[in-house]
């Protein structure tokens, strides 16, 4: 599939501030893809610009600035192809106690049922948990704030896609998977007027195959239809933009702009 992303994210400030280092992490992970193109414009122009890797494996921007500003505005843009990844062999699920990870009662109950339900096979758990997840959840945008608690998102049966995949790797790590978070686009709106948000999905760790995303969100296997940005234990080791300013009593604004084309 051949995806375009222009993504703007613009800061205002109530007053001239002084950004601090930034961390960006708004780079398409390469894997599963061919990039044909990408840019990453920031005004003011930084003094330092440095593309890392981090320990996750992401690429990231580090940035550092001088001067005042009213403003910062981040615009990334890109093209690539998405490949699908191959098909998955059945695997047998060994862990039948947990790896010392504690979800609350409720999602453990919630997990061992599934895990009673599926006989012991990691795919069929990890479908049906993505499907499960999909069916009882009322979707929700939520623009600002980290996810929720997996317990609360379980009871609500509410949540924003970042809710249900802490729920996801909540309910696997509690039978043993290691899981981790992934942030990135997805090929289908989210919401009736078409309006596109970052995304954010699961992915498990499959001995003998590697990682593998599902999207409760969309209760989908992430296939070609997804364009993950980075990968890390939590949500916080994957927000797209990191970074502070100095400057008394100054309130910020934060818009953005997401234009994605998927064909």
């Amino acid at each position: 599939m051949l995806f375009s992303v222009r993504h703007r994210t613009f800061y205002s400030y109530s007053a001239p501030v002084r950004l601090g280092g930034h961390v960006l992490r708004l780079h398409p992970r390469a894997l599963d893809v061919m990039i044909r193109s990408e840019s990453l414009r920031i005004e003011p122009e930084p003094i330092f610009r440095a593309v890392e890797v981090d320990p996750d494996g992401n690429r990231t921007t580090r940035v550092e600035f001088d001067g005042a500003t009213d403003r910062l505005l981040i615009e990334s843009v890109f093209e690539l192809e998405t490949c699908a990844p191959g098909p998955l062999a059945a695997a047998a699920l060994p862990w039948r106690e947990t790896a010392g990870f504690d979800p609350g009662p409720k999602v453990r109950a919630y997990a061992c049922d599934l895990f009673a339900r599926s006989g012991g096979d990691a795919l069929l758990l990890l479908d049906a948990l993505n499907r499960d997840l999909f069916s009882r959840t009322e979707r929700r945008i939520r623009d600002a704030g980290y996810a929720q608690e997996p317990e609360d998102t379980l009871l609500r049966r509410k949540g924003a896609c970042r809710d249900l995949t802490l729920l996801f790797m909540a309910a696997a790590r509690s039978l043993g998977f290691s899981a981790r978070f992934v942030s990135g686009y997805q090929a289908q709106a989210e919401t009736p007027d078409g309006k596109r948000h970052l995304h954010a999905w699961p992915e498990v760790l499959l001995p003998g195959v590697g990682w593998r995303g599902y999207d409760p969100t969309h209760g989908l296997v992430v296939s070609d239809g997804h364009v993950a940005l980075c990968a890390g234990a939590d949500q916080r080791a994957t927000m797209p933009v990191e970074g502070g300013f100095y400057g008394d009593g100054v309130s910020s604004t934060l818009a953005f702009e997401l234009v994605i084309c998927a064909e």
